[in-house]
């Protein structure tokens, strides 16, 4: 029986195949605050993704719409200028399509990052925290529907979805840097709006210490065809309801922008280090 979604999925990556000038390592996507890093990187093409037919195009703004092929200190790396979310109106199904043709590329790696809003009572606006673990309870599965055996198993293992050994590298590096590291549990929420006091506090309940409308699915979709995943949030404020504060995206993109020369130079010391192992 055909399948709507992998054909969709295998017509993206044909529709684009002659263009990818290598095999990536590592697959990175930007978030908030980060959307310039391929300006640093020695890049060698990018694909609009615009160009590719069917495609999920972002529509927030700030978010640029195209992969980055290029090198991080010699480690071959496709980079997601621009991540696709559900509120957007798009299906979960789309929303991880990228993710999908990331690996079908040849990316072994998942390097997720973002801006999050804190609910752990310990962050300050502009720490950054490691993600540990997810819940995505809260938002459809990008699993629900006709297994892709293509891709992975019907019920994929979710104990280690963000690798320790990855995990272990973000920290050695921030060490070495002297950049202050977090760790914890990251929820996502459909969006577009913040969340409540009250879901805010259902966060926390749950065991989750940041917020956000993103990663969570992104990296189900990649645990389920086997990559290795890490991810790093920046809490770009405290959540609704932890201070007299109201919430608006300007003052998410400040911070992001703020603390966005280390959040840059942590993902490329881990790049590098991740490339070498």
């Amino acid at each position: 029986m055909k399948n709507q979604v992998y054909d969709k999925l295998l017509n993206c990556y044909e529709s684009i195949r002659g263009q990818i000038p290598f095999t990536p390592k590592v697959a990175l996507v930007l978030g908030s605050g980060l959307g310039d890093y391929a300006d640093g990187i020695q890049v060698e093409s990018s694909i609009d993704y615009h160009s590719i037919e069917g495609f999920p195009v972002s529509t927030v703004p700030g978010h640029k719409g195209r992969f980055i092929f290029g090198y991080v200190n010699g480690v071959p790396v496709v980079i997601m200028q621009g991540r696709v979310h559900y509120y957007e109106g798009y299906s979960m199904q789309d929303v991880v399509l990228p993710i999908r043709l990331m690996k079908m590329m040849g990316a072994e790696i998942l390097f997720l990052t973002n801006a999050a809003g804190g609910v752990n009572y310990d962050f300050a606006a502009g720490d950054f925290m490691i993600i540990r673990d997810q819940i995505a309870c809260l938002v459809p599965s990008p699993l629900i529907g006709p297994n892709l055996d293509e891709l992975g198993p019907r019920f994929p293992d979710m104990s280690q979805i963000y690798d320790q050994d990855l995990r272990d590298i973000i920290k050695e590096c921030a060490a070495k840097r002297g950049i202050k590291v977090q760790e914890g549990v990251y929820v996502q929420f459909t969006g577009p709006a913040y969340e409540s006091p009250q879901e805010v506090k259902l966060s926390r309940i749950l065991g989750g210490d940041a917020v956000g409308m993103s990663t969570a699915c992104e990296a189900v979709a990649a645990n389920h065809m086997g990559m290795k995943i890490c991810g790093i949030s920046c809490i770009s404020n405290l959540a609704c309801g932890m201070t007299d504060q109201p919430l608006s995206h300007q003052e998410v993109q400040e911070t992001a922008d703020r603390v966005a020369p280390l959040f840059k130079q942590l993902v490329t010391d881990s790049i590098t280090e991740m490339g070498n192992r």
